[in-house]
């Protein structure tokens, strides 16, 4: 009853437009009541987003279950991609749903706090991977940030090639970008061991055609200065 009524809103939402049709509407074509409707999705925005629900709850749980040793960047990026995983299931009703969005600023709005809904919950994992951490919190916040915009980016490049494009690639090389900017911090360079010495570098500078004896005699000068 869910999928026939999702299908029976954007058919009518094709044939008439998302603003002149009525929950009144999708409920006699779907054959239902509306308390059949309201049962499955709160609004009439709602049944714009049917899976979004499901995915926020699937992404939190694969957080919740991450190795705590793992690298949280790549952890975030990879429950990005759970997201992308659910537009790429019916890549005809994803496309259809990102030309309404376009058209209709109130789902423009809805579709801006889903996504508001998804970097939350990327940010609260982050912040207990970086707790105790110098700036910790702001760190997890730009992350979470960038984790968005970038998977965003690669999401809507392939929506706006009518799902024609690899979907998995785009949003690969737009995650890169965030491992790449925010990888975890190398290793610092271990200390020289107990009498190691670093090596002097002199340089000298000497005229052309000056012979050997005067560039020998100022390569000791140097030496003998720098042994100072």
């Amino acid at each position: 009853m869910r999928d026939s009524l999702v299908a029976a809103a954007f058919r009518l939402f094709l044939e008439r437009g998302y603003e002149q049709t009525t929950v009144d509407d999708i409920v006699a074509l779907a054959g239902v009541g509306r308390r059949s409707f309201f049962r499955y999705f709160p609004s009439k925005e709602d049944v714009v987003f049917p899976d979004h629900e499901r995915c926020l709850a699937e992404m939190t749980a694969f957080l919740g279950d991450g190795d705590d040793a793992a690298d949280p960047v790549a952890r975030v990026c990879d429950a990005a991609r759970l997201v992308l995983g659910m537009y790429a299931e019916n890549p005809t009703f994803s496309v259809q749903r990102y030309r309404l969005t376009r058209q209709v600023p109130g789902l423009r709005a809805y579709e801006l706090s889903v996504v508001w809904r998804y970097e939350r919950a990327l940010a609260e994992y982050l912040r207990g991977r970086f707790a105790g951490r110098p700036d910790g919190t702001l760190r997890a916040d730009v992350v979470a940030a960038a984790v968005v915009a970038a998977h965003n980016n690669g999401l809507r490049s392939w929506l706006r090639s009518d799902g024609q494009e690899d979907a998995g690639a785009a949003v690969d090389h737009a995650l890169a970008h965030v491992r790449l900017v925010f990888a975890p911090d190398p290793p610092a360079a271990p200390a020289p061991a107990a009498g190691d010495t670093e090596e002097d570098v002199v340089v000298v500078v000497s005229r052309r055609g000056a012979p050997m004896w005067r560039v020998v005699q100022e390569i000791e000068t140097a030496l003998g200065r720098t042994s100072d």
